[in-house]
């Protein structure tokens, strides 16, 4: 069961990771990011398309038992989803209330996959 929780959470980092190399405007539109330079598209690309390629290598490494990565990588990746969703929670105490998606859509995926993977770690 651990395996099937890092291999989903890879998928989704190698989806975003793909998407945003692909169509960095489409990947950040849902927030309200207009992405019209190259500058924008490079950094979208880079944060969220390098990064999550990256992220889903070391976590389909873990998930293959190499190296002996995965303690180590299954913990970085949670404590990562877990700032990410903290920091939304954060922006909602300074910031006016949003709709439910994009902004708590996405804290509700990162909290369960955080929690998912801290328990696999």
């Amino acid at each position: 069961m651990d395996t099937i929780v890092i291999v989903a959470a890879g998928v989704f980092f190698f989806g975003m990771g793909v998407y945003a190399l692909a169509a960095p405007a489409a990947l950040v539109r849902p927030f309200g990011l207009t992405v019209t330079a190259p500058e924008s598209r490079s950094e979208v690309r880079a944060v969220y398309g390098g990064f999550g390629l990256a992220i889903a290598t070391l976590l389909g490494l873990s998930a293959a038992g190499l190296g002996g990565l995965r303690p180590g990588a299954v913990l970085a990746v949670a404590a990562a989803l877990a700032g990410m969703a903290l920091g939304r929670v954060v922006s909602r105490v300074v910031d006016a209330p949003t709709a439910f998606y994009p902004v708590w859509f996405y804290c509700v995926v990162e909290t369960v996959a955080a929690a998912a993977l801290f328990a696999a770690a």
